[in-house]
């Protein structure tokens, strides 16, 4: 049987949706299944059609700022719509825009849903609500990574994830430290608020507290936020986007984060996670989730001051939230995810 997967970005750009297609896709074929994923060519170096790992992608030439962009992907799915009939199953990671003619060219299709995460640094638009509404209508079964989108987007769906991470060889060890090293692993954007975790360890300087901060990541704020380390002289270092940061998480004694894959990550490195939320829906994306109660989340820069202040005091306040994060995130594995998939594909 063949699937054939719909997403924005995949190998080797990095990201939470391309990790999460990528680990299915492995395990998938491994049950029998041929495996094509569909993605636009983001840099114009890479191949148009190439196998990675047994992974059959083809890559849209469309850029980022071009004008009639979704007219041109369908122009390009029309063109390769063999790829469309030879599918068992259709499934799109938030772009079912790309399928929506073809959903009225095959309305026998089986054609689903995943819900990844939110558009922008705001709130969603009432647009943005249609469009996630007509996905979920036109699809047979929806996917929400993270109970919140039933609350924002109204959508109606009994399949919830938090996404999968692999374990490391070895468990960590706790033992006595001081805070010392701090990882942030996020988009250089507004909405995974580099600015203000910047902002919050210069408060920390002048109380006299000096940790060091491994930034993973890049985006539109890059340039700004090393302007800003200069300028206060913070203890930070930009490494960019990171395929493994599994070296960094090791070494880290706690983490910033602003989503679920890096936050499970994290867990998995047995490191206690503060989250920075900028809004309500950021909120709620973490409030909502079964792990709420085992980070620190906050909107107030002041209040977590406060609370990693008072962890450096006492290195050991939050091992029982470390021990329950880490006993919950191994049960969440890429075969959990893999057979969530197969039953909404009733498969």
């Amino acid at each position: 049987m063949t699937v054939v997967f719909f997403c924005r970005f995949f190998y080797p750009h990095i990201g939470g949706v391309e990790r999460h297609v990528y680990e299915l896709s492995k395990r998938l074929q491994k049950k029998g299944w041929k495996v094509i994923v569909i993605t636009e060519q983001h840099d114009s170096s890479l191949k148009l059609k190439e196998t990675y790992d047994q992974i059959s992608i083809y890559r849209i030439p469309v850029a980022e700022t071009s004008k009639g962009k979704k007219y041109r992907i369908w122009k390009w799915l029309f063109v390769h719509r063999s790829l469309i009939k030879s599918a068992k199953v259709i499934h799109c990671h938030d772009v079912f825009y790309w399928f929506l003619p073809f959903r009225f060219m095959y309305p026998l299709k089986h054609v689903y849903t995943t819900f990844h995460g939110y558009e922008g640094d705001s709130l969603p638009t009432r647009k943005a609500i249609v469009i996630h509404k007509i996905a979920e209508i036109l699809s047979r079964e929806v996917i929400c990574v993270g109970e919140y989108l039933k609350k924002w987007y109204g959508t109606k769906t009994k399949f919830i994830t938090y996404g999968a991470v692999s374990l490391p060889e070895r468990k960590e060890e706790l033992y006595p430290k001081r805070i010392r090293e701090i990882v942030f692993i996020g988009r250089l954007d507004p909405e995974a608020g580099i600015m203000r975790y910047l902002e919050l360890l210069n408060m920390l300087k002048q109380d006299g507290v000096l940790p060091h901060l491994s930034v993973l990541g890049e985006g539109r704020l890059a340039e700004v936020a090393r302007t800003f380390v200069r300028k206060h002289r913070l203890n930070v270092t930009f490494y960019g986007a990171v395929r493994d940061i599994s070296p960094f998480l090791s070494r880290a004694d706690c983490a910033f984060t602003s989503r679920y894959l890096s936050t499970l990550e994290s867990f998995a490195y047995q490191k206690y996670v503060f989250c920075l939320y900028n809004n309500d829906i950021h909120r709620d994306c973490f409030l909502l989730s079964p792990f709420h109660s085992w980070i620190s989340l906050t909107g107030d820069i002041s209040q977590m001051v406060k609370e990693i202040t008072l962890l450096i005091q006492h290195p050991h306040i939050k091992d029982d939230e470390i021990a329950h994060a880490y006993s919950w995130v191994r049960q969440q594995t890429w075969d959990k995810v893999t057979k969530l998939y197969l039953s909404l594909w009733k498969i």
